[in-house]
């Protein structure tokens, strides 16, 4: 699934390649199309964004955001990509072979197109005038790299029970998954599954020191490891999620995991003390 530092190295690339560009045509290739498309305008999905010109390119949590410059007499509009589980953009020339798996591709002015991908069909590509009118984007919380330390921790006081879920959940700050939340917990030598309310306030600085670290490099790595390919995944440099039997890089301990298929989570037993449940690897 890509998180905040993949979708914001996706982001700078979009925004160096495609920005002031149009849209010259909009392919939605059933039958995998017609499940990841929602056209919250109903005015049609493809002719709607035909002639549209990209005049920005946000990044919000775990969705990327298209803003298209807004000619007289017409409304605002938005193309919102919640890539979900498996969801990847794909940036190529017109005449290059498709991917696998490519269901949805638009033709812009430069011979470029811009390509949705997506394994499981489990991503939404919405279209909207309204953000709000998107599931779950009302509700995300504030960009874990802007947040400050004191609101930070008048936030997690809030929530209610293990720290992995609270940190993976959205509303306390966007954009953390769960291989970012293994990442960040190890840094800050918690177990994921501490209860927030077992958490001293030393504990509750490491985690917040250990998200803004743990993210900025991450992001610094991916960027290097991603380049102008948007639809990679870049995670090699990770410590110790899906490195389930390999030793801890801190102290060498064998990671172990716990739970299956997607939802797996890494730890170190001896960086990562406190955890009651018993592992797998």
């Amino acid at each position: 699934m890509p998180e905040l530092p993949e979708l914001e190295v996706v982001r700078e690339v979009l925004n160096r390649r495609i920005l002031g560009q149009t849209i010259t045509e909009v392919k939605v290739i059933p039958p995998g199309g017609v499940i990841v498309v929602r056209d919250l305008t109903h005015g049609g999905f493809e002719s709607t964004l035909i002639g549209r010109t990209v005049s920005e390119i946000k990044r919000r949590g775990k969705f990327l955001l298209f803003s298209f410059r807004a000619e007289p007499g017409t409304q605002e509009i938005y193309l919102v990509i919640n890539p979900k589980l498996s969801g990847r953009l794909q940036l190529a020339a017109s005449g290059e072979k498709r991917l696998a798996k490519t269901y949805i591709v638009f033709s812009l002015s430069e011979a470029q197109q811009l390509r949705y991908l997506d394994q499981k069909q489990m991503g939404q590509v919405y279209l909207t005038t309204s953000l709000d009118s998107v599931p779950d984007y009302a509700d995300i919380g504030p960009e874990p790299l802007e947040i400050k330390a004191e609101q930070f921790r008048e936030r997690l006081k809030r929530f209610h029970g293990e720290i992995k879920g609270i940190l993976t959940r959205g509303a306390l700050v966007a954009g953390i998954g769960n291989a970012y939340a293994d990442e960040i917990l190890w840094a800050a030598r918690l177990h994921p599954y501490r209860k927030r309310i077992q958490l001293t306030s030393d504990e509750v600085e490491r985690l917040y020191a250990a998200m803004q670290s743990t993210l900025s490099d991450a992001i610094a790595k991916v960027r290097e490891g991603m380049q102008e390919n948007i639809y990679l995944e870049p995670r090699g440099f990770m410590a110790v999620h899906m490195k389930t039997g390999q030793p801890c890089p801190r102290c060498g301990t064998r990671i172990s995991l716990v739970g299956a298929n997607q939802r797996i989570t890494n730890f170190c037993r001896s960086c990562q003390p406190g955890g009651l449940i018993e592992g797998m690897g």
